[in-house]
């Protein structure tokens, strides 16, 4: 096992610098020279300023000049520039950002907590809904509540994440009144206790958290259906029945543990999804997340935020693929690794 996780690793770090030097030549055909622009404001400032030189010098310093063999070993952290520094991605510099002129790093620390604590919230209610959910349709499949729920993830699951937040918006913000449309805090907050603030915070995330899990309902209660029907009709399961076992021990132990195997990358790939953001969501309530923030780097040209960011999404794929092949050998034993 051992032997197996040291070449998984392996695998992931020729496969994440492959991607990454892929990444890094596309976002580099993109008709922007930071080089350029510095020096044209520091022309534009002062008419003295020459501009050839100026631009030489910015070349060197932002590691713009030789190669895009040479550029990309300097992004990346193993090659120095030309006063010998290495400062790269390895080094844990992510580059400056174009639009709020600071570090990456501090620009996607905020939206990051964000929305990890959105995500976690949503993925243990949408888990804690969908697993019970899923095995008591799938144990009383064919009954009038099994097709009652079936009904309402259809509908769950056909209608659009933007739709489902309009309806949501308008019966529980417009009608009711109960939840604020947009934000993640109150006016004048800041002043309050620590205690306050956080159930502000929470009355503000409960029309979002609502929405999200709605819409996770449909597709999530599905899947767990379909993998407990099928373990269900197993000969094991109808071995044990016929033992005289208890149905609560032959769906809670032997038919889960079997549904558990098409299911895990289910829960593991959602549970991944903390950290990739809510694209829809937090653009339609505002709330200042990695989704919103990534769009806001796409459309306004923030190169090194949506590189960044694009970096991090690959590295998480890649140990979650790991993390779904080890839990596959802690579930089941017949596919542990010996060798």
């Amino acid at each position: 096992m051992t032997k197996y996780i040291l070449q998984r690793i392996l695998y992931i770090l020729i496969v994440f610098f492959i991607l990454s030097f892929l990444i890094f030549m596309i976002y580099n055909l993109l008709p922007m020279d930071k080089a350029a622009e510095k020096a044209r404001e520091e022309v534009s400032a002062d008419r003295n300023v020459d501009y050839a030189e100026r631009y030489a010098y910015w070349q060197q310093r932002l590691g713009l000049n030789g190669t895009k063999l040479e550029r990309y070993l300097r992004w990346l952290g193993v090659y120095p520039f030309s006063d010998g520094r290495f400062d790269g991605l390895l080094q844990g510099n992510l580059g400056t950002s174009v639009k709020y002129a600071r570090p990456v790093s501090e620009v996607l620390t905020e939206p990051m907590k964000n929305t990890v604590i959105l995500n976690l919230l949503v993925t243990l209610l949408s888990l804690g809904i969908t697993i019970p959910l899923g095995i008591f349709c799938a144990v009383r499949r064919g009954s009038r509540r099994d097709t009652a729920v079936q009904v309402f993830t259809v509908i769950g699951y056909s209608l659009p994440t933007f739709m489902i937040a309009i309806l949501f918006i308008w019966l529980f913000s417009v009608k009711l009144g109960w939840f604020p449309v947009s934000g993640m805090q109150s006016v004048g907050s800041l002043a309050w206790s620590a205690s306050r603030r956080l159930w502000d915070s929470l009355w503000h995330l409960t029309l979002p958290l609502s929405v999200m899990v709605f819409c996770s309902l449909g597709g999530m209660t599905r899947y767990v259906r379909a993998a407990m029907t099928d373990a269900l009709s197993l000969d094991c399961i109808r071995t044990a029945r016929a033992k005289g076992l208890g149905e609560r021990q032959v769906v809670g132990v032997h038919a889960w543990r079997n549904a558990l195997i098409p299911i895990v990358t289910l829960v593991i790939g959602w549970f991944l999804g903390i950290f990739s953001g809510s694209l829809m969501i937090e653009n339609i309530f505002a709330i200042n997340g990695i989704g919103k923030v990534y769009f806001d780097a796409l459309s306004g040209g923030d190169n090194e935020v949506v590189l960044a960011l694009q970096m991090f999404y690959i590295l998480v794929s890649l140990a979650g693929n790991l993390l779904i092949d080890l839990s596959y050998g802690l579930i089941d034993p017949r596919v542990r690794v010996q060798r």
